[in-house]
């Protein structure tokens, strides 16, 4: 793909076409890529649904689209200073007012707005199409006047949107999104309604005629998609949502360029419908229970690539001579499984990255660029993100092999030892950034909901309760207050211990503990945290509740949970017991001991919410 010649914020990899496109073949939809994300899930799902596109490569390429869609992740004043730099802002504003059908995904939406509080020092403005500004949600909850607690920002994961306005409903041809559906959300800021000021009265009425579908995250309400004559965006990701996705860009891309551009009729009366009309979705923060599927992938000894699962991170078969590496299939077939079967994200983890450079590692960038072309919810890929230096002395950064990932279909990001060291380096220059550590490259490059932190903790235990670790006090835990199973189980009475981190895959400790880590990776950009369990890993005790407590209560962005799941009565007990965000397992659903269906069934009869479709999966 070609890409403009003035200068962009950040590397960009080349991205070709899908498999199968016909080269000779012009189509008249064209997508405006500046070079933040993972476009190729964009691409893949249009070709997925049988048709094509261009990428913009000049101006001209304006003139010949019917249709354009504008994709991105990242920070609002990154992308408005890439089209300026790029020479695409002009003609991206000259496009819009021609009349022709656009379509904005997550940043694509946010930049038709006039400003946004993530580019206050930069006093970056936007397109200024609506006439209202971008917030950032609020960490402290409010209920009725009263305070409550805290929710992570980012808002991530599956939520519920409904129509903006109390009304008879659409004709169903005109209907770009169905009811009822959840849709994958990964942002900081949004469109906020407030109530209260006279000044958001005010703004209420200016975006009255775009606002398309609400959408609400604990106590606040924000437009989750916009639609006023030839203007179309959402701020969630259809090529990430599944079946409703796709359903909705199928309806997009069937429409007619007419019918996607007629002028929206002017309606003084409509009232706007507040809370959400499904009154299931009304309770808890409105995200549903995600559920995890981990692939670990590595080379056997045959030199193949195959997922495996370890017993404390041990994924050799046991065996006095030395086990071969544990097969449980194909990191391609298993993903698309995954998929079929309702996962909400899968993550592939290398544990056998090249180490001298991650940009080398074809065989995995082939798994993920792979499985983007079938799967269709967020993918994390962890193994080898960092600085590195090719064998013919090439210097690689970790933003540049970030890039790669996300140019190859990867959403996220995960970092793991790096990050320890990182966090032990901050700790050491009293909490100085230095602006050159892997979290804080790729965050400012494509947003911190981009960068995962993968955490390897294990327990230790004090031996003499009058010479307690000064150091890790924050991080101490008491058998006899324990929550996890295994306390109701009597294994941890009368004992002490705290969380000290791992890097190398467990192999080697290091002395910081899990709070400082945790808290350390949030300073620096991290957008969420892999938490595992060197000790409850394979293990099928449940997750361990007391670790996931203790850092859900350190931090204010999410936390996938990990470790030690037996049953789906482990995952209610995670989600009953803790905050968590979200649950991983692997080795249970690798080897079809539990179903992510009996998982999900389990949760609803419990009144946890989670992500179901009435469409088919495509």
């Amino acid at each position: 793909m070609a890409q403009p010649t003035t200068d962009t914020i950040l590397p960009i990899p080349q991205v070709d076409q899908p498999t199968g496109h016909s080269k000779d073949h012009k189509p008249k939809v064209y997508i405006l890529d500046y070079g933040a994300g993972n476009v190729r899930s964009l691409a893949n799902s249009i070709k997925k649904l049988g048709y094509e596109f261009e990428w913009i490569n000049d101006e001209s390429d304006f003139d010949k689209a019917e249709k354009l869609l504008f994709p991105g992740v990242g920070s609002f004043s990154q992308a408005m200073t890439s089209l300026q730099n790029s020479g695409r802002y002009e003609q991206l504003i000259k496009y819009i007012k021609s009349g022709k059908p656009y379509f904005g995904i997550c940043i694509g939406m946010q930049v038709l707005f006039s400003e946004s509080e993530e580019s206050l020092e930069s006093k970056t403005k936007g397109l200024g199409v609506i006439p209202f500004p971008i917030r950032k949600f609020s960490t402290e909850e409010n209920q009725d006047g009263q305070g409550g607690e805290k929710k992570t920002v980012p808002h991530m994961g599956w939520n519920n949107a409904w129509k903006s306005f109390k009304s008879e409903g659409e004709e169903e041809e005109k209907k770009l999104m169905l009811d009822e559906e959840d849709y994958y959300f990964v942002h900081s800021y949004a469109a906020l309604l407030k109530n209260g000021k006279e000044e958001y009265e005010k703004e209420k009425e200016n975006v009255k005629d775009f606002s398309y579908t609400l959408s609400r995250y604990g106590s606040e309400i924000f437009i989750s998609s916009v639609k006023k004559d030839n203007v179309f965006a959402t701020q969630f990701h259809p090529e990430k949502s599944g079946p409703a996705g796709l359903d909705l860009l199928r309806r997009w891309l069937e429409a007619s360029p007419e019918s996607l551009s007629a002028k929206s009729v002017p309606n003084t009366e409509k009232q706007w419908q507040l809370t959400n009309p499904n009154p299931l979705r009304n309770k808890g923060d409105g995200l549903t229970k995600r559920i995890v599927a981990c692939l670990d992938v590595r080379s056997n000894d045959q030199g193949d690539l195959v997922v495996t699962k370890g017993d404390q991170y041990d994924v050799r078969e046991k065996s006095s001579q030395g086990g071969e590496v544990r097969n449980l299939g194909k990191p391609v077939e298993l993903a698309q499984r995954y998929y079929l079967d309702g996962a909400d994200e899968i993550a592939f983890l290398n544990i056998t990255s090249f180490r001298s450079s991650a940009l080398l590692d074809q065989p995995m960038l082939n798994v993920i660029s792979k499985s983007a072309e079938t799967v269709f919810v967020p993918l994390t890929i962890g193994g080898g993100i960092k600085d590195t230096i090719d064998p013919d002395g090439t210097k690689r950064s970790a933003l540049e092999v970030a890039g790669t990932y996300f140019r190859s279909g990867a959403d996220k990001v995960s970092i793991g030892s790096e990050a320890v060291l990182a966090v032990e380096e901050l700790i050491n220059n009293n909490y100085q950034k230095t602006g050159k550590t892997a979290i804080e490259t790729i965050s400012a490059g494509y947003g911190n909901q981009a960068v995962v932190v993968s955490i390897d903790p294990k327990r230790v235990y004090v031996d003499d309760k009058n010479n307690l670790p000064e150091k890790h006090l924050d991080c101490l835990i008491y058998g006899d207050k324990a929550i996890s199973q295994t306390n109701l189980n009597g294994e941890e009475k009368g004992k002490i211990w705290w969380y000290q981190c791992t890097i190398s895959g467990g192999r080697d400790v290091r002395d910081i503990d899990v709070v400082q880590l945790s808290k350390g990776v949030e300073y620096l950009g991290a957008g969420e945290i892999l938490l595992n369990s060197v000790d409850r890993d394979g293990s099928k005790k449940g997750f361990d509740l007391d670790l996931i407590d203790l850092v859900k209560k350190s931090v204010s962005i999410p936390v996938v949970s990990s470790s030690g799941a037996g049953s789906s009565k482990d995952f209610i007990e995670v989600f009953t017991q803790t905050r968590t965000e979200a649950a991983l397992a692997a080795g249970i659903f690798h080897r079809k001991e539990v179903a992510i269906e009996d998982v999900k069934l389990d949760l609803e009869k419990n009144n946890l919410p989670v992500r179901r479709s009435n469409l088919h999966i495509i």
